[in-house]
C-alpha cells in the first residue's frame, strides 16, 4: 500500500519537472540579465574593472563573458539550446567566483560565493535534465524527457 502512494506521488511530481524547469530557468535567466544589461551599457567600465582585477585580455573577456550573459537570458528564457548555453554560462560563473567572490567566503551577504555557486548547481540541472517539455528545444528537437 504505501508503495502503491509513493508511486502515485512519483508520478504526480514526475508531470511537475517540466514546468519546475520552466521556471528554474526563467529565474535563472533573470539572475543574469541585471549583470549582463550593467556590462553592455558601460563596457568601458566593465573593461577597466576586468584589468584592475587582473583578469588577462580585460576587453576581450568582458566582451566573451558580456556575450555570454545575454545570450544565456534569451536562449534560457527561450528553453532554446539550453544544454550547450549552460557550459559557457558555467565557466563565467566559475570566473566570477575565482576572481570576484572567494575572497569573500561562502556567505551572499558578505559577497561571497554562494550565488554563483547556486547558478553553477542550477546550469547542471539543465546540461543534465535539459530544457523540459516547455521549450524551443523540446518543440524543436523533440528531446526526450
Amino acid at each position: 500500500m504505501l508503495r502503491y502512494f509513493y508511486h502515485e506521488l512519483v508520478k504526480l511530481f514526475n508531470r511537475l519537472r517540466s514546468v519546475a524547469l520552466l521556471m528554474a530557468r526563467l529565474a535563472i535567466a533573470y539572475g543574469f540579465y541585471e549583470p549582463a544589461m550593467m556590462k553592455w551599457s558601460n563596457m568601458s567600465g566593465t573593461i577597466d574593472w576586468f584589468a584592475s582585477i587582473g583578469i588577462p585580455f580585460p576587453t576581450l573577456n568582458a566582451y566573451m563573458a558580456a556575450t555570454t550573459e545575454i545570450t544565456g537570458v534569451v536562449l534560457l528564457t527561450l528553453g532554446l539550446f539550453t544544454r550547450l548555453i549552460s557550459i559557457p554560462m558555467i565557466v563565467v560563473m566559475i570566473v566570477a567566483i575565482v576572481t570576484v567572490h572567494l575572497p569573500h567566503g561562502f556567505s551572499a551577504g558578505d559577497n561571497g560565493f554562494e550565488i554563483p555557486l547556486y547558478y553553477i548547481l542550477f546550469l547542471l540541472i539543465f546540461i543534465s535534465h535539459g530544457a523540459g517539455k516547455v521549450s524551443l528545444d523540446y518543440l524543436i528537437f523533440k528531446e526526450e524527457q
